[in-house]
């Protein structure tokens, strides 16, 4: 079949509009009568744990999960899931940690706790940050590649052509001699090209149907839509895994990922990298990728909005703790299923036709090659799943930025007298005008056919922004000694140093000539346009013997790697940058707040005040995280060894990690104050199943070592 064309028949369209108006319908009936401003920003507080977990997991794993990370683990492979798997640290810390102080305050926006525990400076720079994250760094993106995957699910004239590489171009023409580098270089493979004028009105629709049902619902409709759209995603993702693992099997996966180690390849079922990989180190992500999760799950409005409109702090609670175990399905059905689509390609087409696929498309090329066949509607339902991934993240943005605008800037600055009447209208107008932006930046900015990997190029460029923000809010929280020029200080200086460490750190020497000089590729793993025709003096490197080259290479790029940049890369992963940022900022917030006196009544609005904690109980969970932690670091060094095994070690740490969560939930357990049996309360309290879901994700950590 002609994995480029589709036809989408009667069924497929009635399966795509039904679910697609069924789920709009849900939602604005479910928020049509939301007259206050705690209806329309919290649906009222009245959100049961489903409706927060559905909405937490629908309004994270979007498009960019369904399709991008599919395409990070085709392009990459299993290293991915660290963004599925170390999420559990941020979901548990804002549960625990974070959720009972927001909730205790009665938050709108997590802007206000920085007003609150610091001044209005902090106030301000977070919910600018904040719109600029949401507004730019993630609407648009989602609103690019739902579009772009729409085109290649429709193909026919969604794809208008195909661009390949010629044989000799202007950049090739002086390497077709017989011994040079040029003539080592593999042609650049194929592309598909989405047509823009679908393009074009796939962005628009998408940002007319969010935008629509969350101005007249507001959260509540959001909510009830990221349900129905959840199920959806979760339908479609576990569908598409199943149909691609019943054309190759995990056990043939693992036995050709061992084939291809064995001939020199990268193990793609790791989730281990090289300290020097360029998009997933192992020391970037137990690191800096752990800071970005506490960010993501702890300080995001977004995220945290839907915990505040829970009905209870348990409800709550309970609500992200199930999110968190959807989370731990995306690793086997979106990461996964890429893993496994490389090795069922590769076996079916070969290598070369595998290098012509993007990572970004990868997803609807399963479904055109593998789905479309059998019919019965199925690409309807996929192409409604894919919908509702992107909805049900553009209108959670949509809903959090219009809170931000009306609550920490409308009714702040501009009148602090605004009723409820008037903030719903300025957080409908806000709406409206963050739709029109989003589709104006998605059509002029985003590029329909990139080949980047567009996942991790979301989180790279977010978190230049969002460094001194955890900080702010990690040491607000549980330091009560940090002052407000502390931490407006400190958010600042974070977004300076992001881009002040990358300036000292990263070289010139292009990737493949870094690879190359230090023997960790050849020549001949890269495609034309891959490595530069000219550096520094040298011009026309591809016109090189590969005598001189290997000359060049010693004399002029060898010279320029460092010991560092051997270990780390040549440019700093964003990853390291985080670690690097984040120690430099909590050193400048504890200084700055050393300098100054404390506000003795902002002083208690941390963990342990506003929850009634002993310090030493802080103390206490610190030093049990601590030891857990060491735990974890011997059993990876003895797996690391060969003195366990992966299962062993995987094992051992699901054991530590509950046992810790079931002492502390004994603790809890009174006979004398309770009526249930110590079976019974244990099997109704939320700090076991966190035990569970944090144990499976240490399991998970160690199995794929």
């Amino acid at each position: 079949m002609d994995t480029a064309t589709l036809e989408l028949g009667t069924l497929d369209y009635v399966i795509f509009f039904g679910a697609l108006i069924g789920a709009m319908a849900i939602g604005m009936w479910a928020g049509r009568k939301e007259d206050t401003s705690e209806d329309y920003f919290l649906a009222g507080k009245g959100l049961r744990w489903f409706g927060v977990a559905g909405s937490i997991f629908g309004s994270n794993v979007s498009a960019n999960h369904m399709v991008g990370m599919m395409g990070v683990g085709f392009s990459i492979g299993f290293a991915q899931s660290h963004f599925e798997i170390g999420a559990i640290l941020g979901l548990l810390l804002l549960c625990f940690g974070f959720l009972p102080v927001y909730r205790k305050l009665n938050l709108y926006t997590l802007s206000e706790y920085l007003g609150k525990r610091y001044d209005d400076r902090s106030r301000v720079s977070y919910a600018l940050i904040m719109i600029i994250i949401m507004a730019g760094v993630q609407m648009i993106p989602a609103l690019y590649i739902g579009s772009r995957t729409i085109c290649e699910l429709m193909g026919g004239d969604a794809i208008v052509s195909e661009a390949s590489s010629p044989e000799v171009t202007e950049t090739t023409l002086p390497a077709t001699a017989e011994g040079t580098v040029g003539a080592q270089l593999k042609a650049k493979p194929s592309m598909k090209l989405v047509s823009m004028p679908h393009y074009t009105t796939f962005v628009i629709a998408l940002g007319l149907i969010a935008g629509s049902y969350t101005i007249l619902g507001g959260l509540k409709a959001v909510v009830y839509t990221d349900i129905i759209q959840s199920v959806l995603m979760l339908i479609v993702g576990i569908g598409i895994a199943i149909l691609v693992f019943s054309q190759f099997s995990w056990g043939e996966m693992v036995a050709a990922n061992d084939t291809a180690i064995a001939g020199g390849a990268v193990d793609r079922m790791s989730i281990y990298l090289p300290t020097h990989h360029p998009q997933l180190p192992w020391t970037g992500v137990l690191t800096g990728l752990m800071f970005m999760h506490c960010f993501y799950w702890g300080t995001n409005q977004f995220i945290v909005q839907r915990a505040l409109g829970a009905v209870s702090d348990k409800e709550a609670r309970v609500g992200i703790i199930a999110a968190g175990f959807l989370k731990l399905l995306i690793p086997f059905f979106s990461i996964g299923t890429g893993v496994c689509a490389y090795f069922l390609l590769t076996n079916e087409d070969g290598a070369a036709a595998v290098d012509g696929i993007a990572p970004d498309t990868i997803f609807p090329y399963l479904v055109n090659r593998y789905l479309a066949p059998i019919g019965l509607g199925l690409i309807g339902l996929v192409a409604a799943g894919v919908i509702g991934a992107i909805l049900s993240s553009i209108d959670s943005m949509m809903n959090s930025a219009a809170t931000i605008i009306s609550v920490d800037i409308w009714k702040r600055f501009i009148n602090p007298q605004a009723d409820d009447k008037e903030l719903i209208f300025v957080g409908k107008l806000s709406i409206v005008a963050l739709m029109i932006s989003a589709i104006l930046m998605a059509l002029f900015i985003m590029n329909p056919n990139s080949e980047s990997n567009f996942f991790l190029d979301i989180a790279n460029y977010q978190n230049y922004l969002t460094p001194g923000l955890l900080v702010a809010f990690i040491l607000g929280i549980f330091w009560k000694r940090g002052t407000g020029t502390a931490a407006f200080v400190t958010i600042i200086a974070g977004v300076v140093l992001s881009w002040v460490v990358v300036t000292l750190y990263d070289t010139d020497v292009p990737r493949p000539l870094y690879d190359i000089a230090l023997d960790r590729a050849e020549v001949s793993d890269f495609h034309i346009g891959q490595i530069p025709t000219t550096y520094g003096d040298v011009d026309d490197i591809h016109s090189m013997t590969l005598v001189d080259f290997n000359s060049f290479l010693q004399n002029k790029i060898r010279p320029n790697i460092s010991s560092v940049h051997e270990t780390f890369g040549p440019t700093l992963n964003f990853f390291h940058r985080v670690v690097f940022v984040i120690g430099l900022s909590v050193l400048i917030y504890v200084v700055v707040s050393l300098m100054g006196q404390p506000n003795p009544e902002k002083s208690q609005l941390t963990w342990t005040a506003l929850g009634g904690h002993d310090p030493a109980r802080l103390k206490y969970l610190g030093i049990l995280f601590t030891g857990c932690v060491a735990a974890f670091a011997i059993l990876a060094y003895l797996t690391h060894l060969e003195v366990l095994t992966p299962l062993l070690a995987a094992s051992l740490s699901f054991l530590i990690t509950l046992l810790a969560y079931l002492r502390e939930a004994n603790k809890k357990y009174d006979p004398e104050e309770s009526s249930l049996t110590k079976v019974q309360f244990f099997f109704g309290s939320d700090l076991v199943y966190a035990g569970v879901l944090a144990g499976l994700a240490m399991f998970m950590m160690f199995y794929f070592f």
